[in-house]
């Protein structure tokens, strides 16, 4: 074997190597799809990521003769440590060639910079957190994966193991056929409530109060997961930062609320896989992909065959109720019709924990099917 360097990247100056350490390890996939270098390049900004504010992460690639071999980060997010005071560290953004050597020194870069910080639990990958891209691909290899989610080589789950990381816990991807999503007699029985309850409504995303809509958003999302394994509260900065990364792929149609009285009591967001858009770009807009990546969002209905559900959630207080039921079956319903009516009819439900039973039959109920699986690992360190 030939030099091994391993290197901690330089923010701005190295910002590309790292980021072309990915071409490196799985250009060669078929399935794995480039991300757009510019949106790479401003999540690992500390000036345009918002989560640099309760955050601070550190970046390294491996060098084998001159040649990228693999990369990974570590992050202390002080949101979780202000939840769980545990001690627990985080890697990202790993990638590799197959070479243990090089894991085994990239893990113990980003173990020993924890351990330095206090750190005693090292979880991941996440990239940054649990709310941005998380886990390594273990199984459903043989497609690409959906926007926000990653993909990864067979043997990537060897390496970490092999480094001395031993599962923590799943997290499932559903697909969803949406044109069968919702069973004739759910469909009635949600027509019924709706016209016997008229305090229910479903309405669509508000482009006109987008800052309120993010505010709803956060506000859901954080009372209906709250007690979620591994929950960080979404912050109206992390959303606003998604929004405008996706601003152009995104429709109102495809994010539903439904209201008790007016006020928000659910939601559903869906969003056009931005992946099927930007597959063969190879990760750039010049000289001729933001030609071709905007003829893909004007053309979407063309282009992309399905979306991607990153956000839902009904309010705690009707949970496990009837009317938890009926609210949360009303927002996948409105996505439903809306990605029916956009010729979207695959929708990716992402992620569900393994251990949450509840989702995973309700998802079950509506013909979502597992088809990948995201595995978090964990190290005492």
């Amino acid at each position: 074997m030939g030099d091994l360097i391993i290197r901690r990247v330089v923010p701005g100056a190295d910002t590309n190597r790292f980021i072309d350490v990915a071409h490196a390890c799985q250009s060669h996939d078929p399935h794995w799809v480039a991300p757009m270098r510019f949106i790479e390049r401003d999540r690992l900004n500390p000036k345009k990521n918002p989560w640099f504010k309760h955050g601070e992460a550190a970046f390294w690639i491996a060098e084998r003769d001159g040649q990228l071999a693999g990369r990974i980060s570590a992050q202390v997010d002080h949101s979780h440590l202000e939840l769980y005071n545990d001690a627990t560290g985080f890697f990202g953004f790993f990638e590799c060639t197959d070479d243990q050597e090089v894991a085994d020194y990239l893990a113990s870069a980003a173990t020993g910079w924890l351990r330095e910080r206090g750190m005693r639990r090292c979880l991941g990958p996440f990239s940054l957190n649990i709310n941005d891209e998380s886990g390594l691909l273990v199984e459903g290899f043989n497609c690409s994966p959906r926007m926000m989610m990653g993909h990864a080589q067979p043997y990537y789950g060897r390496l970490l193991e092999s480094a001395g990381f031993t599962k923590s816990i799943d997290m499932l991807a559903y697909l969803t056929p949406m044109d069968t999503g919702l069973p004739f007699k759910q469909i009635k029985w949600l027509k019924r409530a709706l016209s016997r309850d008229s305090r229910l409504a479903v309405r669509p995303l508000d482009v006109r109060q987008i800052d309120k809509e993010i505010t709803t958003i956060v506000r859901i999302f954080n009372s209906a997961w709250a007690e979620n394994w591994g929950f960080i509260p979404l912050t109206e900065a992390d959303v606003a930062h998604m929004v405008a990364n996706m601003k152009l792929i995104l429709v109102p149609e495809l994010v539903s609320f439904a209201t008790i009285d007016g006020e928000p009591k659910a939601m559903c967001v869906a969003l056009p896989d931005f992946n099927e858009m930007i597959r063969g770009l190879n990760g750039r807009l010049w000289p001729g992909g933001w030609v071709r990546l905007l003829w893909r969002v004007m053309a979407r209905r063309t282009v992309v065959s399905g979306t991607r559900v990153p956000f839902m959630g009904v309010m705690p207080e009707y949970k496990n109720k009837p009317m938890g039921s009926v609210l949360a079956l009303l927002t996948v319903g409105a996505v439903r019709d809306a990605s029916l009516k956009l010729r979207m009819p695959i929708c990716e439900m992402s992620w569900v924990l393994e251990s949450n039973t509840q989702t995973r039959h309700s998802i079950q109920d509506i013909g979502g099917r597992v088809y990948k699986t995201y595995r978090i690992y964990e190290k005492v360190i």
